[in-house]
């Protein structure tokens, strides 16, 4: 079975630099995380290739510096960059970044807007538009305050193909469930809208989280969306607040054991390559 991973991070230690960083993230996430990092984790998982989703800092310079990564390393197989998506010249820098095959799409921390409905406002439904015109991917980094614009904006841009990343960040160590549940419900109606299992064990309890935890969500989306719409994402080194990389695939592999070999081989990676048409 090809295994892709959909979401995972690099950077270096100095982004950190002035951030005050809470005690019990700074141990294992402040330090420089690179290739060299990931790869023997891959390796030892059997995992052909990986998206890197860009994090911080938001930056053109960032995305190309990741595009540079990735020609060097064909393992990594995607690049979800940023870009300015109010710019007027936003149309421009995709037509740069589309030079190289690496790069599938973009996402924007809306999670961390002050305004939750940023996505609605109409200088970003604009960009938006820019990358549907390039048959691009957006990935939506949304929390709860978001929730009530993922429809809104499925609809505005009917034509954007479009991946909700880490279920949509439900609290899941708190049992929050039947509100995220109708949301998941009402985004499963749109085709252009695919679902990242990912990010699941840092919403749940980060020391005592099990498999058994995250089923229901897993189960919930399945249904919703179906199996050919949900894709498997490690969300490495941030997973690591919570989990190994081994216990994030073995985890999500418990809660796919029901179904048939080719329903596991469309979760663990072939929805991910058609998505980001990595061939």
């Amino acid at each position: 079975m090809r295994i892709t991973d959909s979401h995972q991070h690099f950077w270096r230690r100095a982004i950190f630099d002035g951030v005050d960083v809470p005690p019990e993230q700074a141990a294992v996430l402040v330090r420089d995380y690179q290739p060299q990092d990931l790869r023997p984790l891959l390796d030892a998982e059997g995992v052909s290739e990986t998206v890197f989703v860009m994090d911080v800092p938001p930056a053109l310079s960032t995305t190309r510096a990741s595009l540079a990564l990735a020609a060097a390393n064909p393992w990594i197989a995607a690049i979800v960059g940023w870009a300015d998506l109010t710019s007027l010249e936003v149309g421009d820098v995709l037509d740069e970044f589309c030079q190289f095959p690496a790069f599938k799409g973009l996402r924007h921390q809306w999670e961390t807007e002050t305004d939750p409905g940023w996505i609605m406002r109409p200088d970003v439904l604009r960009g938006l538009r820019e990358l549907a015109a390039r048959d691009l991917t957006f990935d939506l980094l949304a929390k709860p305050p978001n929730w009530p614009y993922i429809t809104q904006v499925a609809a505005a841009v009917p034509d954007l193909r479009m991946v909700l990343d880490h279920i949509g960040k439900p609290e899941i160590r708190r049992g929050q469930f039947d509100d995220w549940a109708q949301v998941m419900h009402k985004a499963a109606q749109f085709p252009q809208m695919m679902v990242k299992l990912s990010g699941m064990i840092t919403e749940a309890d980060w020391k005592s989280w099990k498999p058994a935890d995250l089923r229901p969500y897993v189960a919930t989306l399945i249904q919703y969306f179906g199996v050919d719409r949900v894709m498997f994402g490690s969300d490495w080194p941030v997973c690591l607040l919570a989990g190994t990389y081994s216990q994030v695939l073995a985890a999500l592999r418990e809660c796919l054991s029901e179904l048939s070999q080719a329903e596991q081989g469309l979760v663990l990676g072939a929805n991910a390559r058609a998505f980001y048409h990595i061939d």
